[in-house]
């Protein structure tokens, strides 16, 4: 026969095994890209492009951001709500840098593009927050 402590670990030990399944199956999964190109200093283009991933991501989570949210389940508005926190939280993960430069009878024209490549993060969903991680 077991003893009352050994059944008690087995318990905890399901019961935490079955919360974070239901923690990591709540989770969704979004691909996320996002570039912005400046123009002789002047900001001319700037695109941030959202959409649900149709097939599961691979990958293991790296350092996640949480945002403030009031119970809504749309990325897109959690994120345009907290867009100066994310856009900084993007520049940390990393950017690719395209920079041309063109000088025609003594005048310089310059452009700049940074792009953050389509990524695939995982979001999860909370009554006041939303946690989101990308998967690399």
């Amino acid at each position: 026969m077991r003893s009352r402590d050994g059944n008690r670990t087995f318990s905890l030990r399901l019961c935490s095994v079955i919360l974070f399944n239901s923690l990591a199956l709540n989770a969704s999964e979004f691909l996320i890209s996002y570039s912005y190109t400046v123009k002789d200093a002047i900001l001319h283009n700037e695109s941030l492009l959202i959409s649900k991933a149709m097939q599961k991501c691979s990958g293991v989570q790296q350092n996640s951001i949480i945002l403030n949210n009031d119970g809504n389940k749309d990325l897109k508005q959690i994120i345009s709500k907290n867009n100066e926190e994310f856009i900084n939280y993007i520049h940390k993960l990393g950017l690719h840098i395209e920079h041309n430069e063109k000088t025609t009878n003594y005048q310089q024209a310059s452009s700049t593009t940074l792009i953050l490549k389509t990524t695939c993060f995982k979001v999860d969903f909370n009554d006041n927050f939303a946690r989101i991680a990308p998967l690399k």
